[in-house]
């Protein structure tokens, strides 16, 4: 142009390259986060699960019925079902609706309690450092809510075939039907607002004490991360405290769930706790089978924990190699 300036689009074209080609590289990096995630959370959902099923199957008898619990009649009804249905009924019986259910229903939550961990540190400025207690607390019940949302329909499934005799149900196909025309599809959705109103405390307690634990940890031992029997204990500890706080609302669901198969209605939460408290009174009502919920309870959750973390820090060595650990 004769002013003594060079033209030319050559420099701009250098400068926004590096950009331009570190935005697939930082995509491809989330997706691959997301997947561990949905991997580890599905495989720790259905070890841990698969570990308390007897236990689990147990306790949801004794919530749907008027019956006392005991250790004695809890012995004496697996017994019974064992003699009545075989073994691997007694472990198995409505087992593959819990693992169709617990796959996603984990794999969902420990993926979202990543994600909100993330979006939480960074509106509250900590990225990559541990959240303060508030936000640890709300990420774990956004975490569970997601995945409670999500799966539902699959809880009432599977609750339904675990009360019930073989012959009622054939499978998870089976109640899926019968109750979309015999109940209607809302009943599909029968006990959602007590569930989700446990979760918050459950899951929010869980993830809190668990995380809160392993930050303790590393602060006095100085190491950055515990052993995996560490793991379990800090999974134990957060599965007590979490199933304790929201253990009345799990017994409301399990009745508001199988209500259609065992001859009872209930319209609303309130009602359900009143009918249970004036039958059975309040603490054998609602925390019928609690002290069972304690042995099962902390070794389910020490366990989902442990193998997440531990799936998560293989993945990454395989993928990065051995420098990074969770």
């Amino acid at each position: 142009m004769g002013n003594g300036v060079r033209e030319g689009p050559v420099e701009f074209q250098r400068d926004v390259e590096p950009i331009t080609a570190r935005i697939p590289a930082e995509d491809n990096q989330e997706k691959k986060k997301v997947l561990n995630s949905l991997m580890s959370g599905a495989l720790a959902g259905a070890v841990a699960k698969t570990a308390v099923a007897p236990l689990d199957r147990t306790k949801i008898m004794f919530q749907v019925s008027s019956k006392r619990f005991s250790a004695k009649e809890a012995y004496r009804l697996i017994y019974h079902t064992y003699l009545n249905e075989g073994f691997w009924s007694l472990l198995w019986r409505g087992n593959s609706a819990t693992m169709v259910r617990v796959i996603p229903y984990a794999a969902i939550q420990f993926c979202a309690h990543e994600e909100y961990k993330q979006i939480l540190g960074n509106y509250y400025g900590f990225q990559g450092k541990a959240l303060t207690p508030f936000p640890r607390f709300i990420a774990g019940s956004l975490a569970g809510t997601t995945a409670a949302m999500v799966t539902y329909p699959l809880d009432m499934v599977r609750a339904r075939m675990a009360v019930t005799p073989k012959e009622m149900y054939s499978s998870i196909v089976h109640v899926f039907i019968r109750i979309s025309r015999e109940e209607g599809l809302k009943t599909l959705y029968r006990g959602f607002t007590p569930t989700i109103l446990g979760v918050i405390p459950y899951a929010g307690l869980s993830f809190f004490t668990y995380e809160t634990l392993k930050k303790v940890h590393a602060e006095h031992s100085g190491r950055a991360q515990p052993s995996p029997p560490e793991r379990l204990l800090f999974g134990a500890c957060a599965g007590l405290i979490g199933q304790s706080a929201s253990y009345p609302l799990d017994v409301v669901r399990r009745r508001m769930q199988t209500a259609g198969v065992l001859g009872h209605t209930y319209s609303s939460i309130l009602l359900t706790m009143q009918d249970i408290v004036r039958e059975e009174g309040l603490v054998r009502g609602l925390y019928k089978g609690l002290s069972m919920n304690w042995v099962k309870g902390p070794i389910a959750v020490g366990i989902s924990f442990t193998t997440f973390d531990l799936t998560q820090i293989l993945l990454r060595k395989l993928q990065h190699g051995p420098a990074l650990d969770r």
